[in-house]
């Protein structure tokens, strides 16, 4: 299912795409943007290219690259997967780091949490993180997410075998905010 586009107040979040190989290469590339994915940085606009090519013929995620309104460049994405039936859902987020701080990851975030839970009626969201990862931890906090658990030796990354912060949020939780 190709996901709908959604907007925000300075942001517009349209469907990830090949053709935003290069745009998405200034993310993918970044060792400090990629310290806590699965996989290290990337090292070439053709296994950017190839990566995207992956997610966007996943039909298991959809993927949104988020632009900035006027701008149709991508400077990060967003992706959401239904990890169980009965509307529980996954998110995942990437920003290119020289918008890091202004708030763009919070904006994105939270309008997909919208379409989650308000327009779809989906019942959790949930993120997993790596425990280090400070900033992602504190934006999740920031938006109501709890922490429910530490998944141990969880992943096993390009930094070793990683734990995992679990995050849910409900969507009566999200909806009383």
């Amino acid at each position: 299912m190709s996901p709908p586009v959604i907007e925000s107040a300075r942001l517009r979040m349209r469907p990830l795409s090949v053709d935003d190989a290069e745009a998405m290469h200034v993310v993918y590339s970044d060792e400090e943007a990629m310290r806590y994915w699965s996989h290290p940085a990337l090292g070439s606009l053709e296994e950017s290219r190839a990566e995207l090519t992956k997610k966007t013929a996943s039909s298991d995620w959809r993927a949104w690259a988020i632009t900035l309104k006027g701008d149709d460049t991508a400077i990060g994405q967003l992706a959401a997967h239904e990890k169980r039936q009965g509307k529980v859902i996954e998110i995942g987020y990437a920003l290119a780091r020289p918008l890091w701080g202004q708030g763009y990851a919070r904006e994105a975030v939270s309008r997909l949490l919208d379409l989650l839970f308000r327009e779809e009626g989906n019942r959790r969201v949930f993120a997993d993180t790596d425990p280090d990862n400070t900033g992602s931890n504190s934006l999740l906090e920031s938006l109501g997410f709890v922490r429910e658990g530490v998944l141990r030796g969880e992943w096993e990354t390009h930094l070793g075998v990683r734990d995992s912060f679990i995050w849910g949020l409900l969507a009566e939780e999200w909806t009383a905010r």
